[in-house]
């Protein structure tokens, strides 16, 4: 199987913690994807997001806060950041006008430098033009061009926005549509070293404390011909938790994750297979089936679990159909994010995304509905038989039909599931959500 490759032009962002890396994030992606709060240290992950700037296409990487602090997530974003600087094609580096040069910001130079990538600065929240060139001077020492803007009142953002456009070369690739894939779970589940092991690059934080990754990170690539945008997602809490918190960050956290799943194709729910599944866990997946998610379950650090269990599939099998018992037929994937290369998991993906966009003609399925319908009792309306006519798929996905009847509200939710799951069965479609509406045919 082939591994994960990617091509196009990618923008780093990068500075200490708290210049305006998330909002100019945020403005070039023309979105609120990063969490923006006025405190340092929001940003800890890597945030990937599209751009589409007057005819050109470009990436662009939102990184954490570069800081001497000697505390264990500065030092984790720092080897983050570092990882990803060989993957990316010109550097921002923002400074903050109001805090003035500080021996930080000359930090981020000399990275900047090191990388040998190509770069400039921005020097934020210049509030008056006035100002502006009294505030640059002491920037200039570097020996570069340096732009002004505040990117909160969108002055001279379009200058940094050409400054980008004029880097980037003729022909960069426009990024085609893809299988979106989000990752969820609870907190140290190990999601964030699921998707590191996928991308073979340290793009999301990875430590033993709760609550690392606060925004939904986005990477896309392309495995055995698929497509794929992967977004890896805030560990989910119980709300009950979420609430009792004093920091709104982890609510907000929570919502993007949710709505990861929402703009979502397929969804990793992602487990610690040797505590097994939760009631959280099945809120997560009562989740994304009401919202017609299909879903794989990865069963993570399977080593440890066969250390426990002298059965470790059936075991942890078992604890799912309980859990899950409204979702029997879910697929696993046991793994472990410390073995490396997660082409078993990829290669589940790729089968659940041919799943997802499974066409089947309207004769071969008008065939196969006459016989089901024969096998069961037909529905009543009042006193009237419920008669259907002919089956045909939509245009959606996951796979959805349309059965037209002369009594579409006869027909129970308990005969719509006989139908869904002998359409599931017939062309192998166990654990996609397939839909079956009921129309009245004129």
């Amino acid at each position: 199987m082939s591994s994960p490759n990617r091509s196009r032009f990618r923008v780093a962002i990068i500075g200490r913690p708290n210049v305006g890396k998330s909002s100019l994030f945020n403005f070039l992606t023309r979105s609120r994807r990063a969490v923006v709060k006025n405190e340092p240290g929001v940003t800890r992950d890597i945030i990937a997001g599209q751009a589409e700037w007057w005819g050109k296409s470009f990436e662009v990487l939102d990184t954490g806060g570069l800081t001497r602090h000697d505390d264990r997530f500065s030092a984790l974003i720092y080897e983050q950041v570092m990882s990803v600087l060989k993957y990316v094609d010109l550097l921002v580096v923002m400074m903050d006008a109001r805090s003035g040069l500080l021996p930080e910001d000359r930090d981020v130079v000399r990275i900047a430098k090191e990388s040998g990538k190509p770069f400039f600065i921005v020097l934020n929240k210049v509030d008056r033009e006035n100002d502006a060139e009294l505030l640059k001077s002491e920037f200039y020492e570097f020996g570069l061009d340096v732009l002004h803007a505040s990117v909160e009142r969108r002055d001279h953002t379009d200058e940094v926005v050409e400054k980008i456009i004029a880097t980037i070369p003729d022909g960069a690739i426009v990024e085609e549509e893809s299988v979106r894939l989000a990752v969820v779970g609870k907190p140290n589940a190990g999601k964030s070293s699921i998707v590191n092991a996928i991308l073979g690059e340290k793009r999301v934080l990875v430590s033993d404390i709760a609550g690392t990754t606060v925004d939904a990170i986005e990477e896309s690539f392309v495995y055995d011909g698929c497509k794929i945008t992967l977004v890896d997602t805030a560990g989910l809490r119980r709300q009950g938790k979420r609430l009792a918190g004093r920091d709104g960050v982890e609510i907000l956290s929570a919502y993007k994750s949710f709505e990861a799943i929402d703009r979502a194709d397929l969804v990793l729910l992602v487990m610690d297979s040797v505590l097994g599944p939760t009631e959280q866990d099945a809120h997560i997946v009562q989740y994304a089936y009401e919202k017609s998610k299909a879903l794989i379950v990865v069963a993570n650090k399977f080593d440890l679990l066969k250390a426990e269990q002298p059965e470790p599939k059936k075991w942890f099998r078992d604890r799912l159909d309980y859990e899950f018992h409204f979702a029997p037929d879910v697929p696993v994937v046991f793994t472990s994010a410390v073995s490396g290369r997660q082409d078993a998991l990829l290669d589940e993906v790729v089968r659940m995304a041919k799943k997802l966009d499974f066409k089947i003609s309207t004769r071969e399925l008008n065939d196969f509905f006459y016989d089901v319908i024969r096998q069961a009792p037909a529905p009543v309306y009042r006193t009237t038989n419920v008669k259907f006519y002919y089956l045909t798929q939509t245009e959606q996905k996951p796979p959805s039909f349309i059965a037209f009847a002369n009594h579409p509200e006869g027909v129970t939710p308990a005969y719509r599931k006989f139908l869904i799951n002998r359409i599931q069965k017939q062309w192998a479609l166990e654990g996609v959500p397939v839909r079956v509406f009921v129309m009245k045919s004129s």
